[in-house]
């Protein structure tokens, strides 16, 4: 039964216009629109284009997979989550369809995102690309576990004003926008803080040493076992409600 939700999950989620938009149309406009009259600058240390395209795939990819907690908060609020929990489909088979659908979002988001670079001169060997994906498929770890508790603390109607606004703030503090709000200080150890902030730093980690440094991947992780427990936490007091 797994697998037949899963291919279920897919099917529904790519027919979503909304995703469409937000994860793909609007991320891909902006990035070519911007690009192409700043492609021969620079930013933070890296060419301008391949800064701006790590920007706009960390916009999409967010998106994309707090977006699951949307269907989430559209299932409880029409009924049918309850009517899955009375059916032989797991708990784990439930969410885990909703990550997979949110990572292939992301991965679409990515392609076309990195397709677009390409066509404006970002040129990367085969070992820094697959760092780059690797880098933000690990960065969106603890995204997709807050698309989870916001699908369960949000009804469908507030969840999409919430999740914009959410993506907003990560965007503007992780510097997606190729601008960052401070280069020293508090606020820049508030923005480095932020596992949008490492999602922008993929590429240049992934050009300039392989890597994320130490800093980053605790960053990642803390956020995933801070919000790891508070999705379970969500999911249980939901579940008794029924």
């Amino acid at each position: 039964m797994g697998a037949t939700y899963l291919r279920s999950e897919v099917l529904r989620s790519f027919r979503n216009r909304r995703f469409l938009i937000l994860s793909l149309a609007f991320p891909v406009v902006l990035y070519l629109t911007i690009t192409g009259p700043n492609r021969h600058h620079s930013f933070d240390g890296v060419a301008f284009a391949l800064y701006f395209m790590m920007g706009m795939a960390a916009l999409g990819t967010m998106s994309s997979v707090i977006s699951s907690g949307a269907v989430i908060a559209a299932d409880r609020s029409g009924g049918w989550t309850r009517q899955m929990r009375i059916t032989p489909l797991t708990t784990r088979s439930y969410f885990g369809a909703k990550v997979v659908c949110g990572y292939l979002r992301a991965l679409l988001t990515i392609a076309l995102l990195c397709l677009a670079g390409t066509a404006f001169g970002v040129r990367l060997s085969a070992v820094e690309w697959l760092t780059v994906l690797g880098l933000l498929l690990v960065g969106l770890v603890p995204f997709a576990v807050l698309g989870i508790v916001l699908g369960h603390v949000l009804s469908a109607d507030s969840f999409a004003a919430a999740m914009g606004g959410i993506v907003t703030l990560f965007s503007l503090l992780g510097g997606v926008y190729a601008f960052q709000l401070a280069t020293s200080g508090p606020l820049f150890q508030i923005m480095r803080a932020l596992p949008s902030y490492w999602l922008v730093q993929a590429g240049k980690a992934a050009v300039g040493g392989g890597g994320w440094p130490a800093e980053g991947w605790i960053v990642i992780a803390a956020w995933t076992v801070v919000l790891t427990p508070l999705a379970v936490l969500v999911y249980r007091r939901d579940t008794n409600r029924v």
